[in-house]
């Protein structure tokens, strides 16, 4: 897939190389070949997996007709899934079914609806909104980053990806419940406050390829079906088991871990048996959902700081300390190598932030250069000088 996605022109970002311009030391590390990268737009990352699938030998692609309901049967008190009955009318049987329906997943009420036990949900709404537009470029180039490709400033965060082909797409988000940064989804408004910002103005140097596009009611959700022997034959793979906010661009690397892990524990169990079940939740949780968890909390922290940037307060980092760790982390990655490859292995789903900071001498290091960099904030407009921008800028004023 990943050759797929090259022969696509996917941007590759080789992080070890990529060190920003304040860190003096910048000879190779050995995991300097793990710190990549390969990004691509939504469509054409579904295009090599849709491809992969149709040649991968034994796997049938069956396509135009939705699940319906589950093909059941009772078992002393439980129910066993074998199979799906489409929305065309065909009943397909199999030993395991698994859902990869994303976010939107109505396995839990098929559940329901075929007499099954509730799933366990946990679940809150990130409260951030979102504003993106895509670019591209006419020689098939994408802008080099010079900062954080996810930047947080005071109210709100730019986030630029670049993708494949000559594309790339810059997003600006916050708060849904900042009523004056709903003017962002103006052109002018929006384009204003990136051109405000110094490390990333040179983004919109591109043809634009759509207008601003806003997104909001994004949910971090996690889900958990019973394994206690009431449910059987059936697996919640990725986003259908659990979601996080999309800015952070973990949905399709929890995907692919997750995927991984099934294959793993399929080698081991019976495809929908109990054990199978008991395993599946078992490695699920002792596996992926610290990933969650530790994605929720950062979440939970940003928003934090937004909120009190909008009621006029200061943002006090809680004293524990995984808090100060992750407050400290990023302003240690600008000016410190080992910091930096450490904060890009957790960017990268290769290690925990526990795990990191576990290592000797990793979490001094990076409280030492935070500190020396004391209250360092990234190039770009302030809350009052966001909040001028985009009454400024020709927008409509918004209510409320």
């Amino acid at each position: 897939m990943v050759a797929a996605l090259r022969e696509a022109g996917a941007a590759e970002l080789a992080w070890g190389r990529m060190l920003p311009p304040t860190i003096a030391d910048r000879s190779p590390r050995p995991i300097d070949a793990m710190l990549t990268t390969v990004t691509a737009r939504r469509p054409t990352l579904e295009r090599a997996m849709a491809d992969a699938a149709e040649r991968q030998d034994g796997l049938t692609v069956r396509r135009g007709s939705g699940v319906a309901r589950l093909a059941t049967r009772a078992r002393a008190g439980a129910v066993h899934v074998t199979g799906v009955r489409t929305e065309d009318g065909m009943t397909l049987y199999c030993d395991l079914v698994v859902d990869a329906t994303g976010r939107r997943s109505r396995m839990p009420a098929l559940v329901r609806e075929a007499g099954g036990p509730d799933a366990v949900e946990e679940i809150s709404d990130t409260g951030f909104v979102y504003y993106t537009r895509f670019f591209r470029s006419a020689d098939g180039s994408t802008p080099a980053p010079r900062g954080p490709l996810n930047s947080p400033f005071e109210s709100h965060s730019i986030l630029t990806l670049p993708a494949d082909a000559g594309t790339w797409s810059v997003t600006l988000y916050g708060a849904a419940a900042d009523p004056p940064l709903k003017r962002l989804r103006h052109e002018p408004v929006w384009t204003s406050v990136m051109r405000a910002s110094p490390l990333h103005a040179h983004w919109l140097e591109g043809e634009p390829i759509t207008g601003i596009l806003p997104m909001g009611g994004i949910l971090d959700r996690r889900r958990r079906l019973p394994a206690d022997g009431s449910l059987s034959g059936v697996a919640l793979l990725a986003d259908a088991w659990a979601c996080t906010n999309p800015s952070v661009g973990r949905g399709m690397t929890f995907g692919l871990m997750h995927g991984a892990l099934l294959r793993d524990v399929l080698r081991e169990h019976e495809a929908g048996s109990d054990a199978f079940a008991a395993a599946w939740d078992e490695e699920t949780e002792r596996e992926m959902t610290p990933w969650y968890e530790a994605t929720a909390a950062a979440d939970r922290a940003r928003m934090d700081q937004l909120r009190a940037a909008r009621d006029g307060g200061a943002y006090v980092v809680p004293a524990d300390p995984a808090s100060r760790l992750r407050a400290a982390l990023p302003p240690a990655m600008g000016v410190d190598a080992d910091a930096f490859r450490a904060g890009m292995e957790i960017v990268g789903c290769l290690a925990l932030p526990r795990e990191v900071f576990s290592r000797p001498g990793i979490a001094e290091k990076v409280m030492t250069a935070a500190a020396a960099r004391g209250d360092f904030r990234l190039p770009g407009p302030s809350r009052a000088e966001l909040l001028e921008l985009v009454s400024c800028a020709g927008a409509p004023a918004v209510a409320g």
